[in-house]
This record gives structure tokens, sequence and C-alpha cells, in this order.
């Protein structure tokens, strides 16, 4: 089903309250369409995803382009309800974790091409950092692949990053072996409400032409605080860290981000990687 120009001028102009300065000449797709109506979603129904519908997701999702076809992607698919119950009593303020019809964890897998290194007798020559980020972009693209393919099905998703917060018990749970390495769950299910959009930052501060410049970060942020607040404005005591910051009279997006990387969160994930058989040099 096609979006006529009219359409697609509205989708960007709700994905970043700005009206786009570019022509409208072509008709989107639907894969463009799905990807600018995405919404938060954190309620579920009770309705199943069957396993039917989860192996076509899955088959999707590993069409993905991979590093050098390296293919470094581990997805556990979690359905031991007490694992599934033991990862969301880690987070207990996502109870979405324990009401969503599926919930899986993507990982980065350095383990894979290692042991086929072996199986070749070939010695593996590239242990070190770079071999973690190989696997962590692999996880990701993946994950995100999963996204679009489930919302393109009319499905709600909702990626969980909280799980690098409680590495050492998520792996445990899941029994994940050396060198491999949780970077996110994902909570997918029927949409129980239909979340609202989450304007994006504009274009502008992130799209670079030639060179990386941000000389206008300062103004640029100012109005996206406030587009964003008109649409949704963070009550006063949903202020993070007030004990610390006080109370701001305007609490905008990027003070609520400047409070929140404030603490210190996963310190311990280089040591984590180290003790599960990554150099990091």
């Amino acid at each position: 089903m096609a979006t006529n120009d009219a359409d697609l001028t509205g989708l960007i102009e709700a994905r970043f309250g700005l009206a786009p300065d570019f022509a409208q000449d072509r008709t989107p797709t639907d894969t463009v369409t799905t990807m600018l109506r995405h919404r938060i979603c954190r309620q579920f129904t009770t309705d199943a995803v069957d396993e039917a519908t989860l192996e076509h997701l899955l088959a999707a999702a590993l069409s993905t382009p991979a590093k050098s076809d390296l293919q470094q992607v581990a997805i556990i698919v979690v359905d031991d309800p007490q694992r599934r119950a033991r990862i969301a009593d880690l987070i207990p303020d996502m109870p979405w974790i324990r009401s969503c019809a599926r919930f899986l964890l993507f990982c980065g897998d350095g383990r894979r091409i290692r042991r086929i290194c072996e199986l070749h007798g070939i010695e593996f020559g590239n242990d070190h950092l770079d071999a973690v980020l190989n696997a962590a972009v692999d996880a990701a693209l993946h994950l995100s692949s999963f996204v679009w393919a489930a919302e393109s099905m009319g499905l709600g998703t909702c990626p969980i990053s909280v799980v690098r917060n409680h590495i050492d018990a998520v792996s445990e749970i899941c029994e994940l072996p050396d060198l491999v390495f949780p970077l996110s769950g994902l909570c997918i299910g029927h949409r129980g409400d239909t979340g609202h959009q989450v304007l994006r930052l504009p274009p502008a501060l992130t799209v670079h032409r030639d060179r990386y410049d941000d000389s206008a970060l300062a103004e640029q942020l100012q109005g996206y605080d406030r587009r964003r607040d008109a649409v949704f404005s963070i009550p006063p005591d949903r202020q993070q860290y007030r004990d610390r910051f006080g109370t701001a009279e305007f609490y905008g997006w990027s003070m609520d981000k400047a409070r929140q990387v404030s603490v210190p969160e996963r310190a311990d994930l280089a040591a984590f990687l180290r003790r599960k058989g990554f150099r990091l040099e």
C-alpha cells in the first residue's frame, strides 16, 4: 500500500516536529512508512505470537548485512517462563518484559568464528577491541531489522538495553558461554495501546555534510527541547535526580539526558568482556 506525498510530509513532520525542507517528489515505500510511524510500545495484550510468525521474523532479521559476512550474532529466544521471570525480576520497573508475548536476547557472538578457525586449524588473528565492536554491530543491526520486520506485521516492540546493567546475571540465566555477550533484550507482542511517537533530534544536528559540524548545537537543542516539551512535558516529579540538581523551571530533553548520564552505569563492562575472553587492546 503506497502513501501519497502529503502523507509522507505529515509523517516526517510528526517525527521531527518540523516540516521537511526538501521536495516530496517520490512515493514512499511501505518500509519507509513503517519506520516513520514507529511508536513506543510498552503495553502488550495477552495475545500470543505464534511460532510460525516468530520464525518468519527471525528469518527476516537474519537476512541483515553482516560485517565481512562473519555473521557474529546470537539470538536467544527466552521461552522458559522461569528464565524470563528471573530476567524480569532484575528489572522490576519494566513490567513489559514479563507481559510481552515473546522475549528475545540479542548477543554479540565472538565465539563461533573462533570455533570455525579451530575446526580448520587456523589461528584467529584479530583478538583485539575490534572483535568486540564487530560482534556488537552485527547484533545491533539484526536487532534493528527484527524491529522493523515485526512492526511491518503490526506487532509492537521494545528494546531493553538495561540488560547490560545486569550483564553477569543475564549471561548466567541464558547460559552464555565465553566470547558471547548480551547487547539488548527485545520485547515483542500485540500492542495494548497506540503508544506515542517520540520526536527525534532534527536532521540538522545528526546529519553532517563532508565534515562534522556542531556549531549550531545550542541553538538547535533549544528549539528541539521546546518542540518536544510542547508534545509531552515532563512533570516536575519525573525530573531526574532532583536531590542533586533541584527542580528546573523548564526541563527539556537535553536537561533530562544530561542528568541521566551524570550517574555512572556499566562501569564493569570492560571487566565482564575480559572475563568472557575478549581482549580490549
